[in-house]
């Protein structure tokens, strides 16, 4: 999904109210330099006004503004919140103003943002970059990812390296920094306008080896506008970079930021308050407050689950609030956030401090209900929850048993925890069946609610099939079947390539469109190449438009050796096309005698990376298709009612409302574990976080590697942080010293790049 632009942060007031604001002493004092600027001042404010986080103050710095509507403006505005203050000041520039704005903050304020006149921020940037400034103590300032928006559109998503800095500037002007870095490199101290001035800034601090800590996502917005500052200053070039490269002289060595994602928690104990983060809460809302725990916002079936459920529940009973426990490009991201408020742990946040912040979210929006969904970290946390909170009622949700996975997966994970939760749904009656039979769950604590499919987007009727065809230059005189999944061991695409090569001996009149990407991807070209399958596959990769493929399709194919409930199968049906599909999970509810077929699975979970399939189980698949296409127009009267007939999004919405509502109101008290044992439960989060090191730390890296930073980048600083623990030890301090004083400290350096 590609960034959408016209999501920007401010475009209506959206404030939230907090218990005794009017007595908050500000933390934070945000500098805005204005100068007649009333076109983008008032959503730059209500950017402002929108944070989760109120323990501010917004200093407007009026630098000489001479235009009476924009002066008009700022008065307005200043009338909007008792935290605005106004000063007017002679014209002397944006750097100046930022001065005198940062000697005006409050004597409580610990920490410097730095926001234009016509920047935005994303409603959580206060809150994140106070809580990374807090918990990396060592650190000196916080920026984020960026957005360039409205001249230039662009995200700017760098990797920190200071060497670079003195050649290239890579940081935008929005920031939070710590007030005594600030006060030390005396903060601007120029006296010229347009001379690269946040750039001088940075490399400032980095000379007094101050360093930043990079917050991993998109929440400072730049507006690049024709005759901005930064144009501005590239018109005085000459002057500028003098400015800067006199500066950069001045740095004797190269500082290194805290740059997220990463995996740093190494048995560290965990922390279930920070100290210094003031207690919040938000005004009682008479809502049902909802927090979901989830991985990450990409889009698999258990994925778009979460987003239809939070997109279509009813807003005026319900209020969300989303944490995500595992690196990922979060490519949904800005769609969850028009429904919920979204934190991605990963982003800004140590492990060891995610249980702290968990209990934050849970006290300052008022949380009464928890819903967890596919976090191995939320399984981890939820008996710390428990026994923290005794009346905050428990609910998850599990899409499949994985047995290839610690023997059952997030089954036994939430059988483990079956003490309490409240309450366990699973999105089909096959699981359901194996947590109260395998797992001993009690049968009444354990529901199906299928997770559904939107039925008035996959409506066959809204197509050409013809023109499509036509469109994607498929055949006219073939039987189109496709095979939509990602292309990885458990979707089995080698069986597919098995079942094709035996069902070409018997008939040549199909093609079968390979609709998906992964791992096995190319493998899976090049072996259907060497099989003679070249006029009967076509490759068509991932796609967004996956109604279109079923619109074309005469049947798809399900090969997998285990699935909860496809969402393809909801999705193919909902379109009247019939479906062929292993017996696994919970197909057989949803295809029946009426819609498809379903094969038998000959293979064991355990052996889902053996590519050798019996010939009874590639031919059971030939004379299922050969069956549904000789009887095509029969099955496909019957897909589409199968869906309208209890498998919609809306009812699953509704059944998963009533869910949450009724135990919200009437949780079981009996789910309770004691106070005494928190330190247990932290314990238990300790092991889960140590567990899923190896796993955390390569998601970690496939973000940094998308982005084109290197896995050396994350090992550097891991090392780092290994460097200031041993330095602790006396011993290892005096053998440092030894290794320096005889010289092999530099061998030692050339050699390992240290």
């Amino acid at each position: 999904m590609k960034f959408d632009f016209s999501k920007e942060p401010g475009k209506k007031l959206e404030k939230i109210e907090f218990e005794n604001i009017s007595s908050m002493e500000p933390l934070i004092s945000i500098v805005m330099p204005f100068y007649n600027d009333k076109e983008h001042i008032e959503q730059t404010v209500n950017s402002i006004l929108n944070q989760t986080f109120p323990a501010y103050e917004l200093l407007i710095i009026d630098d000489g503004s001479k235009d009476k509507e924009s002066l008009d403006k700022l008065e307005e505005i200043q009338k909007l919140d008792n935290r605005i203050k106004v000063f007017h000041k002679e014209n002397s520039g944006a750097a100046l103003s930022r001065d005198y704005g940062a000697s005006k903050a409050s004597k409580t304020s610990k920490y410097i943002v730095l926001c234009d006149s016509d920047d935005l921020l994303d409603k959580t940037y206060l809150e994140t970059a106070f809580w990374t400034l807090e918990t990396n103590q060592k650190a000196s300032w916080a920026y984020s990812d960026s957005v360039g928006f409205e001249g230039l559109k662009y995200t700017w998503n760098k990797w920190f390296n200071s060497k670079k800095m003195k050649k290239e500037n890579n940081l935008v002007i929005t920031s939070m920094i710590k007030k005594q870095a600030f006060d030390e490199v005396n903060g601007f101290d120029i006296n010229e306008k347009n001379v690269y001035e946040d750039w001088n800034l940075w490399l400032k601090l980095i000379a007094k080896g101050r360093f930043p800590v990079r917050m991993n996502f998109y929440s400072s917005w730049y507006r690049r506008k024709e005759k901005s500052e930064l144009n501005r200053a590239r018109q005085n070039n000459s002057r500028a970079m003098e400015i800067v490269n006199t500066t950069a002289k001045t740095i004797k060595k190269q500082v290194r930021a805290k740059q997220y994602p990463l995996y740093n928690f190494d048995w560290d104990i965990i922390k279930d308050e920070v100290k210094s983060i003031p207690k919040l809460q938000r005004k009682q809302n008479n809502k049902i407050n909802l927090l979901m725990i989830i991985p990450w916002m990409v889009m698999g079936g258990a994925d778009k689950f979460n987003f239809d459920l939070i997109s279509r529940i009813d807003k005026s009973k319900f209020d969300i609030t989303i944490v995500s426990t595992e690196p990922a490009i979060n490519t949904y991201r800005q769609a969850f956030e028009e429904y919920a408020t979204v934190y991605d742990l990963t982003t800004f946040l140590d492990q060891k401090y995610w249980p702290a912040f968990i209990n934050y979210i849970i006290e300052k929006n008022n949380i009464n209900i928890i819903l967890n969904t596919n976090s191995e970290f939320g399984y981890g946390v939820l008996p710390y929850i428990k026994a923290k909170y005794n009346n905050i009622p428990i609910i998850d949700y599990v899409h499949m048993e994985e047995w290839y996975n610690r023997n059952g997966g997030y089954s036994r994970d939430s059988s483990n925890l079956g003490s309490i939760l409240d309450k366990t749904l699973v999105c089909n009656e096959n699981s359901r069946k194996i947590l109260i039979d395998h797992f001993g769950r009690n049968k009444d604590e354990v529901e199906t609610v299928y997770i559904g499919v939107d039925e008035k987007h996959f409506d066959p009727s809204k197509y050409n099939k013809e023109k499509l065809k036509e469109q994607y230059n498929l055949p006219k005189d073939k039987y189109i079947i496709s095979f939509i999944c990602r292309i990885t061991e458990q979707k089995r695409p080698f069986l597919l390539l098995e079942v094709a090569k035996k069902l070409k001996e018997v008939r040549n009149d199909f093609c079968i469109l390979v609709v998906g990407d992964g791992n096995l991807f190319n493998k899976m070209k090049s072996t259907a190449k060497r099989y003679g399958l070249s006029n009967n596959m076509i490759f068509m990769g991932r796609t967004n438009k996956t109604d279109e493929i079923y619109a074309i399709s005469d049947l798809t194919i399900n090969c997998s050796i285990k699935e909860g409930l496809a969402l393809t199968a909801y999705e193919s049906l909902a379109m009247g096309v019939p479906v062929v599909s292993s017996d696994v999970g919970g197909q057989k509810e949803l295809i029946d005698k009426n819609t498809g077929v379903i094969v038998p699975c000959l293979q064991d979970e355990e052996d889902i990376f053996d590519f050798n399939y019996s010939k009874e189980e590639v031919q059971n698949y030939v004379d299922s298709i050969n069956k549904i296409i000789d009887n095509l127009e029969d099955y496909k009267k019957k897909c589409r009612n199968k869906i309208l007939n209890g498998f919609t999004i809306d009812q699953m919405v509704n059944k998963m409302s009533n869910i949450i509502e009724s135990t919200a109101k009437e949780p079981n008290k009996e789910k309770k574990i004691s106070s005494n044992n928190l330190d247990i439960c932290k314990e238990l989060i300790t092991n889960r976080l140590i567990n899923i090191e190896e796993k955390y730390t390569w998601e970690a890296r496939e973000y940094n590697s998308y982005y084109g930073f290197s896995a050396d980048n994350v090992d550097n600083y891991k090392f780092e942080i290994f460097k200031d623990k041993m330095w602790q030890h006396k011993g290892y301090r005096g053998f440092i010293r030894f290794l320096q004083k005889t010289g092999i400290m530099k061998v030692l350096k050339k050699l390992t790049n240290m």
